[in-house]
């Protein structure tokens, strides 16, 4: 990634995306649970629009922990052989 011009280079142990795919994975399932509703709304609240909306959090949460290395299932659904 660094040497590719225009784009800033950051490195990180595997040890630390590990972690954070993790806490990108406990978000996710924590907001697809039981308070779905109360959730959203508070997101509108904070986001004071209905254009950013909970599956669009969702999404860029399961893309953000693909790109540090899941396995992609929640980004983009289950692996086909």
């Amino acid at each position: 990634m660094a040497d590719q011009p225009g784009r800033a280079g950051v490195r990180l142990e595997p040890a630390d995306a590990a972690e954070l795919v993790e806490l990108l994975t406990f978000l996710g399932d924590w907001l697809d649970g039981r308070d779905t509703e109360l959730l959203t709304d508070s997101l509108i609240r904070f986001v004071g629009h209905h254009a950013y909306d909970l599956p669009a959090l969702q999404a860029d949460l399961a893309r953000y922990a693909f790109l540090l290395g899941d396995d992609g299932e929640r980004a983009f659904g289950p692996q086909h052989p």
